[in-house]
């Protein structure tokens, strides 16, 4: 679970805001300055990619890390408002740093900086290279980190399917895009990986997330505002099967009738796709169909020159995106662990052999 950063860096941003930059001249010194706070955001906040990006070809782990960081920061804003529309505020000064940094203006912010940086190396690199598919993709995770900003509950497993699919999946679209690798299979590999990782998200939060938030503190030490009422974002539809209440998990925790077969049930739906995911990429790397469509080809930003397989140029893009594609790694660590404390997620411990697998997995190629 992303750790939450302090007040007083949150109240700084109002500052930020009013304060935009017009400029499109940066500096190395300040690239450098960046790149090292997004490595650093990974290293205490979001470990699993920080272990990943080791493995995301050198030339594009600036790109890594600072869609890495910029999910990160919307991940984490809900934790630190203190009311809907502050939290509005700063979705908006998001959306208005990524339109502007996409057309050359980044804010003196180092997430937008390095991805200035970024879109600048591939502008030169690829002339024919638009920054509207990353744009595209990070407005996407903006849009829908804004919708459940107040950890509303997923009305339905398919409700809670797409809202991974509208922020993790859409994720790697947006590392993938800064590739760039533009491949209807390395697509359709990464919305089957990030739905799994954005149920296994959910999964991981509920011992944090069904407990009541800390109040929200001033620079002085004052509150200023209540703490997070406690939520349970397991799919309704799948607590009413198994007679769940919401209430009952907050009073009993994992003894709360119904719960573990509730967490079971949507683990199992976040292992599918993680399954169906290993058997396109056997697939696909052996020149075969990947078994069944793409759920998503035709969408916008889903549009490919050659839809037919063509399994040469399909086995570079792998290659190359093979280090986004490791995201998969954890999640199934995470569903591993799950089972072995019988979905108990409030029993879930961290797993020293995380390193070791994803390393396996790039040599092998295997997810």
């Amino acid at each position: 679970m992303y750790c939450a950063r302090t007040a007083r860096r949150g109240l700084q941003w109002l500052s930020i805001i009013a304060q935009p930059s017009r400029r499109s001249y940066i500096t190395d010194a300040e690239v450098a300055e960046a790149r090292q706070y997004c490595v650093e955001q990974l290293r205490k906040s979001d470990y699993d990619s920080y272990l990943i990006r080791n493995f995301v070809p050198r030339f594009r782990q600036d790109a890594y890390d600072a869609l890495r960081a910029f999910n990160l920061e919307l991940v984490r804003l809900p934790e630190l408002v203190s009311n809907p529309t502050v939290g509005q505020m700063r979705m908006q000064f998001w959306r208005d740093a990524v339109n502007n940094t996409c057309a050359g203006r980044p804010p003196k912010e180092p997430i937008m900086i390095l991805l200035h940086k970024v879109l600048t190396g591939l502008k030169e690199t690829y002339t024919d290279h638009s920054p509207n598919s990353i744009k595209f993709w990070m407005l996407r995770i903006i849009n829908t980190r804004e919708k459940y900003m107040d950890n509303r509950p997923f009305t339905s497993m398919g409700a809670l399917e797409e809202y991974a699919e509208n922020t993790y999946s859409t994720l790697m679209y947006s590392t993938l895009a800064a590739l760039p690798i533009q491949s209807m299979h390395v697509d359709h590999l990464a919305s089957h990986i990030g739905k799994a990782c954005g149920i296994v998200a959910v999964l991981r939060g509920i011992p944090i997330l069904a407990s009541p938030g800390p109040p929200i503190k001033s620079p002085h030490g004052n509150e200023v505002g209540g703490g997070r009422s406690p939520v349970l974002l397991l799919p309704l539809d799948v607590m009413t099967e198994v007679g769940l209440r919401e209430e009952d998990v907050y009073r009993y925790g994992p003894q709360a009738e119904g719960f573990q077969d509730a967490v079971f049930k949507v683990a199992t739906r976040a292992n599918d796709h993680l399954i169906t995911a290993r058997e396109m990429l056997k697939n696909v790397q052996a020149g075969e169909d990947p078994g069944h469509e793409y759920e998503h080809q035709g969408e916008a930003e889903h549009n490919y020159v050659d839809d037919e397989l063509e399994s040469d140029q399909t086995n570079r893009d792998l290659r190359q995106g093979f280090g986004v594609l490791l995201e998969g790694v954890p999640a199934g660590d995470y569903l591993s662990r799950l089972e072995a404390t019988n979905f108990d997620p409030f029993a879930v411990r961290s797993s020293w052999k995380l390193p070791w697998k994803i390393w396996r997995s790039m040599k092998t190629h295997q997810i």
